[in-house]
């Protein structure tokens, strides 16, 4: 089966080399703005492709579970891995709109106030901060497995909130925004059956 031959295939992949190659489009976008590849406006549109990227990174993270049990593909390894990279991606996406683009810090905070796609993207900036930093072994002892998936379950609305972003920070009609919505909203539907099974599992306990 393709599924077998995939799992086959990824367990001989350690889930560290994620880590190692995960800097390399940030470099290379990076790259590109020194050398004048990224057009006429090099900041923006240094600050689209890495918030793109993490969008897509999120999105894959979303996958792991529904290709696990719908497809067989058993992908949970690099989960983590996935999560973190993505919070990466995002962390610097943030840092070039702060440091690149506005630079102004009191612009800052009015931008967050009074654009709603700001205040939309801070928001699920700001729900995955607690993800990061409970994204360890230590954490999962220390909160319980229950109370860590509980609170990881964040993932949804930051995901969501991700891709509402870029809807609303696209100017008219563009597809591309509308399709990663509708993939996000697509992949939290197939997780409904799962979660109501597993509140009616915690009633019954």
């Amino acid at each position: 089966m393709i599924a077998d031959r995939i799992n086959a295939a990824t367990r001989r992949v350690p889930s560290w080399t994620l880590y190692i190659l995960s800097p390399l489009p940030a470099l290379w976008w990076l790259w590109q703005g020194l050398t004048g590849g990224l057009g006429v406006e090099p900041i923006k549109a240094l600050e689209h492709a890495l918030g793109e990227f993490a969008l897509q990174l999120l999105v894959v993270g979303l996958c792991i579970t529904p290709l696990r049990r719908f497809a067989g593909v058993n992908l949970l390894r690099f989960r983590r891995a996935v999560g973190l990279i993505a919070f990466f991606y995002v962390l610097l996406h943030l840092l070039v709109w702060l440091v690149l683009d506005v630079q102004i810090p009191a612009q800052i905070w009015a931008d967050i106030v009074k654009r709603p796609y700001i205040t939309v993207g801070m928001a699920g900036f700001a729900l995955l901060i607690p993800l990061a930093l409970t994204s360890n072994n230590l954490s999962v002892r220390r909160l319980g497995g229950l109370r860590w998936r509980q609170l990881h379950r964040l993932t949804y609305a930051a995901v969501l909130l991700g891709a509402l972003h870029f809807v609303m920070l696209a100017k008219g009609f563009q597809i591309e925004p509308l399709a990663y919505l509708i993939a996000v909203l697509g992949l939290l539907a197939l997780r409904l059956p799962a979660l109501e099974t597993m509140s009616r599992r915690r009633l019954r306990g």
